[in-house]
């Protein structure tokens, strides 16, 4: 069994998965501007038992965005289901002035970590 799970931390705060648009909107504007991290945490269970665990740290700059770009940003909806409220591998994209990291960890699965995670129970990767 893989489990994975995604923060984003802006300073000393944990922002959320979005539930609506005006969330979605301030953690855009919290963004903006400034470097946070993506924190992701994966997680191996094997079948006898065995568990085995990563973590995949990246650190990424937002360019100052404009109220419109925000606006039409949140319009559309990429947001949702995201941890921090945005898509790097959507339009979000060009937002980013600075990746530093794993672009697969900012997604929301670091496939490296995954893949050492698997070869780790003998599991061989290509």
């Amino acid at each position: 069994m893989l489990a994975a799970d995604t923060v984003v931390a802006a300073g000393r705060r944990i922002l959320p998965k979005p539930a609506t648009a005006e969330e979605a909107r301030r953690c855009l504007d919290l963004l903006s501007g400034r470097r946070h991290r993506v924190l992701t945490a994966v997680v191996l269970l094997g079948p006898d038992g065995r568990r085995s665990e990563r973590l995949s740290d990246s650190s990424v700059t937002f360019a100052r965005l404009t109220p419109q770009q925000v606006i039409a940003y949140v319009e559309t909806g990429e947001w949702k289901g995201k941890a921090g409220g945005y898509a790097i591998q959507g339009r979000a994209a060009a937002f980013i002035r600075f990746l530093s990291g794993s672009f697969s960890n900012v997604v929301g699965l670091p496939l490296f970590e995954t893949a050492q995670l698997l070869r780790g129970f003998g599991w061989p990767m290509a």
